[in-house]
């Protein structure tokens, strides 16, 4: 049969349905109330990784009040009576009932070993939450000047915290966890993003010499898929060293089939024709973009691990290094991306005003860092 909890024993606000931890702290606390000395054992566990303040401040106490040198029933009355007085001084809701419902609720205080792993393991389960929760609202963060340093800054942390828990628990091979992962969330500020593409395939059409250096950009780093299916085709040209201007982009596109996707021709040519800045620039934010929106999926998912009870913590260390893995890719791409050689940094610096008609300049209208005004004229698909 169940053990009924008695609610009158435990703070008012405490929810009527707890966790299974919630218990392994209660059967913890009564072994060491019951047995002192079983404290001397349990050296890798601390009051901060108890989830009750009840608990911590009893565990606290405990540690804190030195045990009785003999094991007299009077003795351990006044150890019990000490701890009571030392858990109060920091938590004024306690009382004796509580210590008795605490000694009750410990079926073998020889376990004592096992409620303390399991105390460990939530704990690490919600510093995990924790860190993941930073990471995201790091990602999200637009009031910050270095966005994509501080979403980064924030996923070292998860990925220094994750080492520190491998380093405390022992080694255990793992399968990655089967939690259904949740969906990616919508871009923020698509009409803007998409801009972005189309100066960007404008752009690199006019000055293909640098499409040869961007190899960090990607497919799949554009929202439109007929954006991404047209930056293939001017890598593509740019890298057999064929000529590169909307006509012959407009050739190969359909090619990749790209015009099958409700793409006209007269679409392509407008959206190729309208080139506003430096392809490096445009290229550098849409990695930008994609490693703020990896970020908020790799945090979505350690949250989901973390949240998930039939994960061990094993799996959520596995599966939250493979998340982390998948931002690292991205990560190499940005510093690529904003890190150019030496010489594409000494070719940068000699830009000049872009001059004479269009496609005849081989250099862009502005510096890859400069911001551009927006275009008044060119649709696109």
């Amino acid at each position: 049969m169940h053990r009924t909890p008695d609610h009158d024993d435990e703070a008012p606000y405490e929810p009527a349905e707890r966790p299974p931890a919630h218990y392994a702290e209660q059967a913890l606390l009564g072994a060491g109330l019951l047995s002192p000395t079983l404290l001397a054992d349990l050296t890798g566990l601390e009051p901060a990784d108890f989830n009750s303040p009840f608990h911590t401040a009893v565990f606290a106490a405990m540690r804190s009040v030195p045990a009785p040198d003999d094991q007299t029933a009077e003795a351990g009355v006044d150890w019990l009576n000490a701890v009571l007085a030392k858990a109060q001084s920091e938590t004024p809701g306690l009382s004796a009932s509580f210590m008795h419902t605490l000694i009750s609720a410990c079926p073998r205080p020889s376990h004592a070993a096992a409620y303390a792993a399991m105390i460990r393991s939530e704990h690490a389960r919600r510093t995990v939450r924790f860190h993941a929760e930073h990471l995201a609202q790091a990602a999200a963060d637009t009031t910050v000047p270095d966005r994509p340093g501080h979403a980064l800054a924030a996923a070292d942390a998860l990925a220094r915290h994750l080492d520190e828990l491998a380093g405390r628990f022992p080694s255990h091979s793992a399968p990655l966890p089967r939690t259904p992962l949740p969906p990616d969330p919508p871009p923020t500020d698509s009409q803007e993003a998409l801009e972005g593409e189309r100066w960007l395939l404008a752009s690199a059409v006019s000055w293909p010499t640098y499409v040869k250096e961007m190899r960090w950009l990607t497919a799949y780093d554009f929202l439109h898929p007929a954006h991404a299916g047209l930056w293939q085709c001017v890598t593509a040209l740019a890298h057999r060293g064929d000529p590169v201007d909307p006509v012959t982009v407009l050739r190969e596109a359909q090619h990749r089939g790209v015009l099958a996707a409700g793409v006209t021709p007269a679409d392509v040519l407008d959206l190729l024709s309208a080139p506003v800045g430096s392809p490096e620039y445009w290229g550098e934010r849409l990695v930008e973009r994609t490693l703020l929106a990896r970020a908020r999926q790799v945090a979505d998912r350690v949250t989901a691990y973390a949240d998930d009870p039939a994960n061990s913590v094993h799996q959520l260390l596995t599966g939250s290094r493979r998340a982390l893995a998948d931002l690292h890719a991205v990560r190499n791409r940005w510093q690529r991306a904003t890190r150019p050689a030496a010489t594409t940094a000494k070719a940068e610096a000699t830009i000049a005003s872009r001059a004479g008609p269009r496609g005849l300049s081989t250099t862009p209208p502005v510096p890859a860092r400069v911001v551009p005004a927006r275009p008044t004229a060119g649709r696109a698909p």
